[in-house]
């Protein structure tokens, strides 16, 4: 018997497992700390009231012979499936079919798990700083080479990096990737891409024959009407893009997971509808979402649950856009925060962004996350999240200003 060798090339733990750990140590050793956690993008508030009469009905009418539900759909119930295409979709002049919505768990999983329909062999591009689960399903998947520890890289990825002087926006790289993950609004910089940039990506993935896995997990939060929220606004898209979204920010389902792909019956590569692959993974690894989670995220769709779940995403905005002020004001230079729930800041001169983090635990015991952690070009840099409470954040950034 053999293990996957690829587990012992992991740099280390998790992201956020490593700042949880970190923290727990702290407190244990400071036990009167009181710790405002501005790190994991974690929401705060409960859920809409809406959401949780839905999931309550179908929660009673499961112990019921009539309205018991056992294995689900693979692809998710008709009646939530509708509900996403009419609403996020067809409502906004988008094409997309009822069987090209695969409703899940939550992003995560179907951002470590759509490179399984993929050889293993495929050259990968990621942005730097990334969401680090991009990298970390295609490094334990084989495709990412070995760990450079001196350059915090992997050798057999592309990385197209996002830095203050692109706007945060990655430009097509040298070499021709298979598979091109872009993330809009963007986690961890909380930049945004504009249509025409990213009508460029679409057509570039045409043009080389690649992928686009499009997480738009962040979509809610955009403001600026002149944004895309999706990338099947650009024309070509459903040729070559594969489209993620989460029920976890803008509703809140963080603790309660809920999520789904949509994969266009249009994306052929190598003679093969993705499409058919996608359900196949689905009907082979995957028992589907509860009926309960999926009757809750139907109800986010009612119009209840449009405005009680925009007035959430109005709260965490406004943690952000008081989070990037207060941080202007006290000197730091930061991006971000706008069309996003997510604020940048540069770390002072002289230290790094895991000596930054260390500093800020200790001195102001508020925890945030290094940009180390995202990638090389992360280094000397931070991300707070808007989705503590408002108390909390007045109160992280007057402990800041005094740090």
């Amino acid at each position: 018997m053999k293990i996957n060798e690829n587990y012992l090339k992991m740099p280390g733990s998790y992201l956020f497992a490593t700042i949880g750990r970190k923290v727990k140590a702290y407190q244990a050793a400071n036990p009167d700390a009181g710790i405002i956690r501005l790190g994991i993008g974690d929401v705060t508030l409960p859920l809409a009231p809406a959401i949780v009469e839905e999931m309550s009905r179908a929660s009673l009418e499961m112990g019921t012979p009539e309205g018991f539900h056992g294995y689900p759909d693979y692809e998710g119930y008709e009646f939530l499936r509708s509900a996403i295409r009419d609403h996020d979709y067809v409502g906004r002049g988008l094409e997309v079919g009822l069987d090209e919505i695969f409703v899940n768990d939550g992003a995560k999983c179907d951002s470590a798990d759509l490179s399984d329909i993929f050889s293993r062999d495929c050259k990968v591009a990621v942005c730097d700083p990334v969401y680090p689960v991009y990298v970390s399903s295609n490094a334990l998947a084989g495709r990412a080479g070995d760990y450079i520890e001196e350059k915090e890289r992997w050798s057999g990825l592309i990385y197209l990096p996002c830095t203050e002087g692109n706007g945060f926006v990655p430009e097509f790289p040298e070499e021709t990737p298979d598979l091109i993950y872009l993330c809009f609004p963007n986690n961890p910089t909380g930049g945004t891409i504009t249509k025409e940039q990213l009508q460029g990506w679409v057509d570039y993935a045409n043009r080389k024959d690649a992928v686009i896995i499009f997480d738009a997990a962040y979509e809610a939060y955009i403001s600026d009407p002149s944004l895309p929220r999706s990338i099947y606004e650009c024309e070509g898209a459903r040729t070559c893009a594969i489209e993620m979204r989460s029920f976890s920010k803008n509703a809140g389902f963080t603790g309660v997971r809920l999520g789904f792909t949509i994969v266009p019956k249009d994306l052929v590569r190598d003679g093969v509808s993705l499409n058919k692959l996608w359900l196949s993974h689905q009907e082979n690894k995957f028992n589907g979402v509860s009926y309960t989670i999926q009757r809750a995220g139907a109800a986010v769709y009612t119009p209840e649950g449009q405005r009680q779940t925009a007035e959430q995403v109005a709260y965490y905005m406004n943690n952000a856009r008081t989070i990037r002020q207060g941080l202007t004001d006290a000197g730091y230079k930061v991006f971000g925060g706008e069309n996003a729930p997510y604020v940048w800041l540069q770390v002072p001169a002289g230290m790094t962004s895991w000596e930054f983090f260390d500093q800020l635990l200790e001195r102001a015991n508020v925890v945030g996350t290094p940009g180390s952690g995202f990638g090389p070009m992360g280094e000397g840099y931070f991300r707070l999240t808007g989705f503590g409470t408002y108390e909390n954040t007045l109160a992280a950034l007057e402990r800041i200003r005094k740090m």
